[in-house]
């Protein structure tokens, strides 16, 4: 077994269908969905400008796990990739019956990434999963006119979402997660369904006053994070 490959970054995505296991779905049903959603993500990455057969997939079977190379830019992935994402969710569900159609949530960090014979594995992908079954998450999808929630991690949204200029960070929100031994804020946004504008978390002078208003912001999520604690 070979233990001495160096951990590489990697950007990291995971996506998770609502109500997967919904009785209501049979077995022809969760194929046509399967393949609705390989299709989507086909399309989505396509239109991106992210080279799908460059990213590392595994199938989760009610979802899907990719990793990308440090050398593919992340903007991309949030600045394009979940409007794309979406747009080719909605083209699957306006062809399919309802117990096939998708909704789904979606989660992205990055982080150093371990690989020995069986496969990977680092801190960043665990914290990915515990962003994607995040409650904040789940009830936004849930309250939404949508087909997509995206997280991003508290890192994500610092590194590349504040500094984007293909979207507004205004129309994200912060939440605390606290998913098993998981505490951290996540940034949730509802790409073809999104939150009006909230100055108060643009990054710039104007707008925020300064950086520790928006600082201010971020700790106060992590006390409800902490107080949410059942331990």
């Amino acid at each position: 077994m070979n233990y001495e490959r160096p951990a590489e970054h990697r950007t990291i995505l995971a996506v998770d269908v609502e109500g997967y296991g919904d009785q209501r779905r049979t077995t022809p049903h969760r194929l046509a969905l399967r393949k609705g959603l390989y299709r989507a993500l086909f399309r989505a990455f396509e239109d991106a400008g992210i080279p799908w057969p460059h990213c590392r997939r595994e199938d989760c079977g009610d979802g899907v796990f990719v990793l990308a190379p440090a050398e593919i830019p992340k903007g991309p992935f949030v600045e394009y990739l979940p409007n794309a994402l979406a747009v080719a969710l909605h083209r699957h569900n306006l062809t399919h019956h309802a117990e096939a159609r998708i909704r789904l949530r979606m989660a992205l960090h990055a982080g150093e990434v371990a690989y020995d014979d069986f496969g990977v594995t680092a801190p960043a992908i665990n914290q990915t999963f515990r962003l994607l079954e995040a409650a904040p998450l789940k009830e936004a999808l849930k309250s939404s006119r949508g087909v997509l929630a995206l997280i991003t991690s508290a890192w994500f949204f610092d590194e590349v979402v504040r500094h984007s200029d293909g979207l507004d960070p205004a129309t994200f929100r912060p939440v605390p997660v606290a998913v098993k031994e998981t505490r951290t804020t996540g940034w949730i946004s509802l790409p073809d369904r999104p939150y009006p504008a909230n100055v108060l978390l643009r990054g710039d002078v104007t707008a925020l006053h300064d950086y520790r208003t928006w600082r201010r912001f971020r700790r106060h999520a992590q006390v409800l994070a902490d107080r949410d604690d059942p331990a």
